[in-house]
């Protein structure tokens, strides 16, 4: 098999080789290119010591050094150099110990993750494949290298990446490698936040996030979001709904691009139902308030997985509205947007649309209606420049401090007072108008 290496990555192989040393890319980087997909890094692996590694080339990091890894800066670009290893005892079912450095490759690949990802790639020796990658490819399934139970234990975030790599890649995962994340599962918890939200943030971008409900079925989630276990097996007897609520996600998730904020507040947006579900007489359920629970439940959780705060409060405003819905008319298309935020109105509108896809038949096409006329009115408020922010309106509070009111609350109150006029008629919007009204109302 031949990989097409870029030419960096050609350099900086040869040179080790040149001085007498292994070297070739391995991991990911092999695995996408056998998968014809672009690989994002190119990592590389050899014989080379660390220093060694750093006399042969001009500019490098110790970015792990004590791991056996240099990365070299080539350019703009910069690639990870990893000396051949062996890990010592895991203690915290994540970090070895120690490691020993090897001269062996086969022995540096058996102690990778998975089947996979353990295979090396140069011009001259072609692919080495010690372990069953290529033949795990070709039947698509994560597989772990050796003894799952061994891999798991050495490291416990291994067991969230089996089901991001089947998120991202559509693989299924091998039975003995499922049965050892099922028994392993919490170890997790001995994993950092910051590391779960990155595993958990892959599966939800990926092209099948409906890999979740395997994160469930094997106690991933139980350990990792337990919110998720709540939403599973909640029916939602209505006629807007034919799934359970976490079907339901599941489909509103696959229903809308795969961006960040956006899956983001489709994983959160019907968190708050368990918690909120009541049933009449007639057996019908209700879900009444259930977008402020979903919201402080997406506040809670995100903070406990270290997402940063612009992300939290984009998603939490987002899971807050995403059921918020008025006849489509200017002025309430407006006022929408002032509630929920000029650049975030049109993720307001495609979370709206995703979940209405992931619904019953019922009123649906009412809703898909209601949507796209929202959009249009929107579009026309953008193009024709109409006030729904106090940053648009025609007057300040310096303007106002001008004519002779006083600074402090009642000069905040006016000015919204004001927009609320505006946003109900754009062409009262002129700062003599606005300023006439003040004065009689103050009696100035």
């Amino acid at each position: 098999m031949k990989i097409v290496l870029p030419n960096k990555v050609l350099m900086i192989i040869l040179n080790l080789q040149l001085h007498g040393h292994e070297a070739y890319a391995v991991g990911g980087c092999v695995r996408d290119s056998i998968l014809a997909k672009k690989p994002q890094d190119w990592d590389i692996t050899t014989s080379a010591k660390p220093a060694e590694v750093k006399k042969m080339f001009r500019r490098t990091v110790d970015t792990g050094i004590e791991h056996g890894t240099v990365t070299v800066l080539l350019g703009k670009d910069s690639f990870e150099v990893t000396t051949y290893r062996i890990d010592g005892v895991y203690e915290d079912s994540r970090h070895p110990k120690e490691v020993r450095f090897t001269n062996k490759l086969e022995e540096d690949l058996k102690r990778r993750d998975f089947t996979i990802n353990a295979m090396a790639y140069n011009d001259e020796v072609r692919l080495v494949d010690a372990f069953g990658g290529m033949k795990d490819l070709n039947h698509h399934l994560i597989r772990c290298v050796g003894d799952p139970k061994e891999r798991f234990a050495e490291d416990a975030l291994r067991i969230l990446r089996a089901v991001r790599f089947s998120a991202q890649l559509g693989f299924s995962i091998e039975p003995d490698t499922e049965g050892a994340i099922q028994e392993l599962a919490p170890t997790l918890e001995h994993v950092s936040a910051e590391r779960i939200r990155v595993e958990l943030l892959k599966i939800l971008v990926s092209p099948h996030p409906e890999r979740l409900r395997d994160a469930y079925r094997l106690g991933i989630t139980k350990i990792i979001l337990p919110e998720w276990d709540e939403m599973e097996g909640v029916q939602q007897n209505t006629p807007h709904h034919k799934y359970d609520v976490a079907e339901h996600t599941i489909h509103a998730i696959k229903n809308i691009k795969r961006d960040k904020i956006l899956r983001l507040t489709m994983l959160f947006h019907d968190m708050g139902k368990p918690a909120m579900k009541t049933t009449d007489e007639n057996g019908r359920d209700h879900f009444k308030g259930h977008a402020i629970v979903s919201e402080e439940i997406a506040n809670t959780v995100m903070r406990r997985l270290k997402f940063d705060n612009d992300t939290i409060k984009k998603v939490a405003r987002l899971v807050c509205y995403h059921d918020y819905r008025v006849e489509a008319t200017p002025e309430n298309v407006r006022r929408a947007m002032n509630r929920i935020g000029v650049e975030l109105f049109p993720y307001y509108l495609a979370v709206r649309l995703a979940d209405t896809k992931a619904q019953n038949v019922y009123q649906k096409r009412e809703k898909v209606e209601n949507i796209i006329k929202m959009r249009e009115l929107y579009q026309e408020t953008l193009v024709q420049g109409h006030c729904v922010t106090l940053r648009d309106l025609a007057v300040s509070g310096k303007d106002l401090l001008a004519i002779g009111m006083e600074p402090g609350h009642e000069l905040g109150c006016m000015l919204q007072e004001l927009l609320e006029w505006v946003i109900d008629d754009p062409d009262c919007n002129k700062k003599e108008l606005l300023c006439e009204y003040v004065k009689e109302k103050l009696g100035l």
